[in-house]
């Protein structure tokens, strides 16, 4: 089950379970976008994709109620959904803030109430969150992101920490700056191109690039995998030896 999967990373993520012959249930904003997703694939019986609203906390039941009907229990989550608006302390109003959170912490956290009493009865499961070196302390113009995803890696750990007896592990990625269509975009509208961006990203991250979408991908494999039963409560940087 991945939270996302439609774009970026969790599309790069979706590919990957596709060739490993997994059941996928993945959501996105755009019905178009996912239905074209499966018919690209042409695997209607193993792929359910769930147009959704995620400051909704109702659609995003009823995208693990749709996922539960089809498959009947989630082996491994994928927290990957999320936004991140350009906002300081200073020029957040409460509407950007309220969406940030909505979308990057109040949608998880909901949907592992759910996924959690699933997993709790098979007595295992593996959950991924997807992180941001802006965890730490972040860019002066990403605080509210900033403050979901240290927030986001509290929660990775207690699940780690309180829910390991029921076999559920709950890892942590943190992933660096990436060159996914929400950034070009974003950049874009700085009017920034592709190339500048690249050039830019190139002189800060120490290995020299950014990452595309498939550098997080081996990481989040391992950890959804039966190699990782003994893999709970940890963070991974995927980076390039970035720090904010």
């Amino acid at each position: 089950m991945i939270l996302g999967g439609a774009r970026g990373v969790g599309k790069a993520i979706l590919h990957s379970c596709i060739q490993k012959g997994y059941n996928v249930s993945f959501c996105g904003r755009s019905p178009d976008v996912g239905n074209e997703i499966i018919r690209s694939y042409g695997l209607k019986d193993t792929l359910y994709y769930h147009p959704i609203d995620l400051n909704n906390t109702g659609e995003v039941r009823n995208f693990y109620a749709e996922t539960i009907k089809r498959f009947q229990k989630v082996d491994a989550l994928v927290l990957y959904a999320g936004i991140t608006p350009v906002a300081s302390i200073l020029d957040t109003d409460e509407e950007t803030y309220d969406q940030v959170f909505n979308i990057n912490l109040k949608a998880p956290f909901f949907l592992l109430k759910h996924v959690l009493k699933s997993m709790m009865e098979a007595r295992s499961g593996s959950i991924v969150f997807f992180g941001s070196a802006h965890m730490d302390y972040g860019e002066v113009n990403r605080a509210p992101y900033a403050l979901t995803k240290s927030t986001l890696y509290t929660l990775s750990n207690h699940i780690a920490h309180h829910y390991a007896k029921y076999g559920i592990r709950s890892n942590y990625v943190v992933m660096g700056w990436t060159n996914t269509e929400g950034e070009l975009a974003l950049r874009a509208g700085e009017g920034m191109s592709e190339e500048e961006l690249a050039e830019k990203a190139g002189a800060i991250i120490p290995m020299g690039r950014m990452l595309n979408s498939q550098d997080p991908v081996p990481a989040v494999m391992y950890l959804i995998a039966d190699e990782s039963r003994m893999t709970t409560g940890s963070l991974i940087r995927i980076t390039g030896g970035e720090y904010i």
